[in-house]
């Protein structure tokens, strides 16, 4: 346990709804977001072609970016890091995840506090909570407001790939209905937090048996 908070100590975010880079400070393949999107026009607009400004960094973005940086002298990696992007656009890129640690330690610590509280179907107290229910009071608590149901919270913030999961990012599983049927909150080291039906708020790992078949993806909200 010791070992988890130091690991929380150590990771970061900044607050907001749109698309931020990583905290290696970078946009690379598999990011989203409106961030994205405008990286995609500039592109476009130099000539570039990035495909459609759909905010989704996949192999076309990519080809595009080491076009542009075999173009401009830069490292041809296919990643928006800080050279690139201020090539591209003009600016700095946007402060990174690294720019403060309360709002995760915050949503972390509140979210553990509630372990052991029972499930209840449609609650949304530390009487009892269902899934969404308990996702939406934790970052209530931190004034992030989320909507009520699971597939509802699917579609705010931005995709993330499995493999750049940051605590504090929302993760979903399809389990008693298709598509994000069920939310819980990634809180590092492969586990994740959420209000289950059978032990009330417990802590599971993301690729356990149970879990790991019925991940569906996750969202960055903060």
């Amino acid at each position: 346990m010791q070992k988890f908070f130091g690991f929380i100590v150590a990771v970061c975010l900044v607050f907001g709804t749109a698309s931020f880079a990583h905290a290696s400070g970078t946009f690379e393949a598999g990011d989203q977001g409106s961030d994205v999107a405008t990286i995609q026009a500039q592109l476009n607009n130099l000539g570039f072609n990035a495909g459609t400004a759909d905010g989704d960094f996949g192999d076309v973005t990519v080809s595009a970016v080491r076009a542009f940086q075999k173009a401009r002298g830069l490292e041809a990696d296919g990643v928006v890091g800080a050279q690139t992007y201020r090539a591209l656009m003009g600016r700095d890129i946007p402060a990174s995840r690294d720019s403060s640690t309360a709002s995760v330690r915050r949503i972390i610590q509140s979210s553990m506090r509630y372990t052991g509280v029972p499930y209840v179907f449609g609650g949304t107290s530390p009487n009892g909570f269902d899934c969404s229910g308990f996702t939406r009071y934790i970052f209530g608590q931190s004034g992030i407001y989320l909507p009520r149901m699971a597939d509802e919270q699917f579609e705010v913030g931005r995709g993330v790939s499995y493999s750049r999961l940051q605590p504090g990012d929302l993760v979903f599983f399809s389990t008693y209905a298709s598509g994000a049927s069920h939310s819980g909150i990634y809180i590092g080291d492969g586990k994740f937090i959420s209000a289950t039906s059978s032990r009330g708020v417990a802590i599971d790992r993301m690729d356990s048996s149970y879990w790991g078949p019925r991940y569906v993806g996750a969202r960055r909200v903060m």
